[in-house]
């Protein structure tokens, strides 16, 4: 398995962007008739730089087994290098040709329940197996020797919103022990990490170890996930090796991970392997277009190497597999919502994809081109987008950011949270790659939107994030898996002075999904100023006693109760309850030089902002920002030659006006002068990008 290698310490850097890409997926092996010259002078004419070619079509690149094709991409190739525009190639592992099925049907992924996946959908193979590696390195290293010489081939993109389809067979049962003999070393150490002694499961041996059907124990569950995650960080890492060794040094390496904040992958660990994390990111148009899903995948994304990333796929029209939901943009979103990635650092920006599909499952995902293939209502104002970005790419190209706050995201409690759940009904705003069914996300996407709606922009760091002492303010949201280095590293950052933002639940077990014995909560004691033994389900909300929030309608808490036994902690909010009255909802302690606040129950929105509010205002991170109009939303970065940039956003159907309050600058979209103090108006779906002297 892994024949070049399970991974790479790292990839050097190679293309360097000095302008903003524009562009799309293009399949000219789709159209139903040619018109490759036709299309890539519409895309000229449009402002495009860029197009991703080949990621999902291998049986043309190897119509039979052993015979390989590539005149059909090369003509399409050399047209767009004729147009001067960039191209990325993807390599085509993510949907097996029919021939390769036919001949080993047993690549597919196995499921838990003994049903192995059928052939017609893609992403449908046991990333593990050694004859699907086979094929898929000869494939690889065909296409990267064939155009690491081609000058308009900048980069690869390795598959394509890779994840573990969770295959549960013998080879993977054995593959599993494998990676627990690796990180446990003994059977004694698993039977004791995971208290096998319940219910007299303990081993004697690695042969004793239950396959992953039907075995419900949180320690074996949690540890299984992370082997499943580490299968897709050993496939891309393996892929990454393979084009490493045959691309020009010239020539980048990215992906294009399905959406943010997903607990079925590692990204981060796949993201060292990258020279670029790409993100897919998909969001809502319309009158339900505010920028939210844009906003918080691309921070997270920038996150994963704290640096710029790429979005090789987003709205171009009205999305889905069927057409139950068509919601194409209004006018003027498309162009709003390609300047909400680039402010919040986005070097590339891509459409999925360049014209409506006649065939297959995704006829209803709807391109630039509709599908009578004539240029319409969005490809005019794809080019609108395309010739700003000629006069402003290289003024916007990798802006850094210089956040004060993080949000902390976790994995493991993600994943343990879903098997020993606690909600029931809970809702949470729509942030993530798909609307996530766990309380975890749901969780943190409430604090998100907080921040979000206050125009505070964030940073996302993770279990393994060393150094927070850049942050002054963190939010750690239900922490439930923390091994005692994690735990430490939180009451440092406390005690350093950073202001610690805490949900329940946090700290409740360790790494092994062990409930701690130590008092709760567990490794936060000595900074929270407060205890807690006991907890309840709430079956119902249940307000805050006087709402001490001002929240009104939304002066309630819901879902969880931990009965919090202040010591040093002030209490800042109690239950309006006959019998949780007598306990905090909320409490504040400081400690060292930092304070931590913590939650004991799931808050409503208006609840947390008033306490983050407070919590920014005492660091003078909120500003001002956060007197803008409900639904202007402004992002801020340095660029390239040391200006400072700020992006107002206007995503509402009328326009709104606000005070200007940075120093005086130039409004890059109107190359007019604008002065500190000055009201500013910006139309419905419109944008603002002031550049400061």
């Amino acid at each position: 398995m892994y024949g070049l290698g399970s991974s790479i310490a790292g990839v050097a850097q190679s293309y360097s962007f000095d302008d903003i890409l524009f562009g799309v997926a293009y399949y000219h092996e789709y159209m139903p008739y040619e018109r490759l010259e036709q299309d890539v002078a519409l895309m000229k004419d449009a402002g495009i730089n860029y197009v991703r070619l080949g990621e999902s079509t291998w049986q043309l690149w190897e119509p039979k087994e052993g015979e390989f094709e590539f005149a059909w991409m090369d003509k399409v190739v050399s047209a767009m290098h004729k147009a001067g525009i960039k191209v990325i190639i993807g390599t085509p592992t993510y949907s097996i040709p029919a021939w390769l099925y036919h001949k080993y049907p047993e690549i597919t992924a196995m499921q838990e329940n003994g049903q192995r996946l059928k052939y017609g959908i893609r992403q449908n193979v046991d990333l593990t197996n050694p004859i699907y590696q086979y094929y898929s390195q000869r494939i690889i290293k065909r296409i990267v020797e064939h155009y690491k010489a081609n000058p308009a081939v900048i980069g690869y993109q390795i598959d394509n919103e890779t994840h573990s389809k969770w295959p549960d067979d013998k080879v993977n049962h054995l593959l599993y022990i494998d990676y627990l003999k690796k990180k446990f070393q003994t059977v004694d150490k698993v039977n004791i990490v995971w208290g096998l002694n319940y219910w007299g499961q303990a081993i004697n041996d690695w042969d004793e170890l239950h396959p992953a059907s039907g075995f419900n124990h949180p320690g074996y569950r949690l540890e299984w996930a992370r082997y499943q995650r580490s299968t897709v960080t050993d496939f891309l890492s393996w892929q990454a090796s393979i084009v490493k060794k045959y691309k020009a040094p010239s020539q980048f390496i990215m992906h294009d991970f399905a959406g943010a904040l997903r607990s079925d992958l590692d990204q981060k660990a796949i993201s060292a392997v990258l020279d670029y994390a790409g993100v897919n990111i998909y969001h809502y148009d319309q009158d339900r277009s505010d920028g939210l899903r844009i906003a918080m995948q691309g921070d997270f994304t920038r996150s994963l190497k704290m640096k710029n990333y790429l979005v090789p796929e987003t709205n171009a029209a009205s999305i889905g597999w069927n057409s139950k939901e068509q919601f194409p943009p209004y006018d003027g979103q498309l162009r709003l919502n390609y300047y909400a990635h680039i402010g919040s650092g986005a070097n590339l920006v891509s459409y999925w994809h360049w014209h409506s599909l006649h065939n297959g499952i995704e006829q209803y995902w709807r391109g630039v081109l509709p599908h009578d293939l004539k240029p319409g209502r969005i490809y005019k104002e794809i080019s609108a987008i395309g010739h700003e970005r000629e006069k402003l790419g290289r003024k916007l190209v990798n802006i850094r950011k210089n956040n004060k706050v993080a949000i902390l995201f976790s994995e493991d409690s993600d994943v343990a949270l879903n098997l020993q759940r606690f909600d029931n009904n809970f809702k949470g705003p729509e942030t993530g790659p798909w609307d996530a069914d766990g309380a975890y996300q749901k969780i943190l996407a409430r604090f998100y939107k907080v921040l979000y709606d206050l125009n505070v922009e964030a940073d996302f760091v993770f279990d393994n994030t060393e150094d927070l002492s850049r942050y002054q303010v963190l939010i750690v949201p239900s922490l439930y898996i923390a091994s005692d280095v994690v735990l430490n590293r939180l009451n440092a950052f406390v005690k350093n002075g950073g202001h610690l933002v805490v949900t329940m639940k946090s700290g409740f077990c360790n790494e092994y999904s062990a409930v701690r014995h130590e008092t709760m909560p567990a490794g936060l004691t000595d900074i929270a100023g407060f205890t807690y033994q006991e907890f309840s389900t709430l079956r119902t909300p249940v307000p805050l006693k006087g709402d001490p929030f001002n929240a009104k309608g939304e002066n309630y808490t819901e879902q969880w109760v931990e009965f919090l036994q202040p010591t040093t902690a002030k209490p800042l909010a109690f239950y309006d309850h006959p019998v949780f009255g007598i306990y905090p909802a909320i409490v504040r302690n400081n400690s060292g030089k930092g304070a931590i606040t913590y939650f004991g129950t799931i808050p409503s929105e208006s609840i947390i902002k008033s306490i983050v509010t407070t919590a920014l205002a005492e660091r003078n991170i909120l500003g001002v920002d956060y007197q803008l109009p409900e639904r202007v939303k402004v992002k801020h970065g340095v660029s390239n030659y040391g200006k400072n940039l700020h992006f107002y956003y206007n995503f509402s159907s009328v326009e709104q006006t606000f005070q200007y309050t940075y120093a005086d600058g130039i409004n890059l979209i109107t190359n007019l002068p604008i002065q500190k103090n000055t009201r500013v108006t910006i139309k419905s779906w419109d944008v603002a990008i002031v550049e400061t002297k």
